[in-house]
């Protein structure tokens, strides 16, 4: 399906992606009734762990959809230009549909429950605290990549308990996103997406933290890392 095809996977999976998070809140919440329990922490997360392995194994089945923006906005800093035009101008919009036409449908059906992450404190401290979080998960997303490129039990385990221990680290202040689409589905509900705090706290901050993250592991921590595997590959 080529391009097409990933525009199209770049939809479903972030509508997913709204729509698991949900239920798995939902299901602990509601269904369960444990909620504000100690073990109603240890479910949700290991749910969010599964939650992540099956998104996972999602895209590569699809061979690269995704739900976050700054995934694909990552890989594309490092490709050609073409490649950046086609992700910023088809991929981002298509997975920030997604996840608007994930929320309306959750509101539609469930009337009432979710309002979406929400900023708790002071629009500088959120924005340092998204860019700081996303600076951390793209380099060490960029850091499995070299390291562990093809182990991907191994890669997507660390990975999602890297996003779930920043995302813990980061709840109660920004909601911990990482995710610019999936924020601006709720936000779009509740009718705050073109806000100043939505724009700097859960757009620009972590934008700007992927490009950073990008550039700081192209310099210093990729030759560090090649360096370090050469010696290993050196016979004795």
């Amino acid at each position: 399906m080529g391009k097409r095809g990933v525009i199209i996977y770049d939809f479903i999976i972030s509508l997913m992606w709204v729509w698991s998070n949900f239920l798995i809140k939902l299901l602990v919440n509601q269904i369960l009734g444990i909620d504000y329990q100690p073990k109603a922490e240890f479910v949700k997360n290991s749910l969010s762990v599964i939650n992540m392995f099956f998104f996972a194994f999602l895209g590569k089945v699809t061979n690269g959809g995704a739900y976050n923006p700054l995934t694909v906005l990552a890989s594309a800093v490092s490709g050609g230009f073409a490649h950046f035009l086609f992700t910023v101008g088809a991929r981002i919009p298509a997975q920030v549909i997604g996840s608007i036409t994930g929320v309306k449908l959750i509101i539609q059906i469930f009337p009432g429950i979710g309002s979406g992450p929400r900023l708790n404190v002071d629009i500088h401290q959120g924005a340092l605290t998204e860019g700081f979080l996303t600076f951390a998960i793209v380099i060490i997303s960029l850091g499995l990549t070299t390291k562990i490129p093809s182990s991907f039990f191994m890669k997507t385990w660390i990975a999602s308990i890297s996003k779930l221990t920043l995302h813990i680290l980061g709840s109660n202040l920004t909601g911990g996103c990482m995710n610019p689409a999936s924020v601006m589905g709720w936000a779009y509900a509740r009718g705050d997406h073109i806000s100043k705090e939505h724009i700097l706290v859960y757009w620009l901050a972590p934008i700007e933290a992927t490009l950073l993250a990008v550039w700081v592991f192209r310099l210093a921590v990729k030759p560090a890392i090649e360096a370090k595997q050469n010696v290993k590959a050196k016979p004795e």
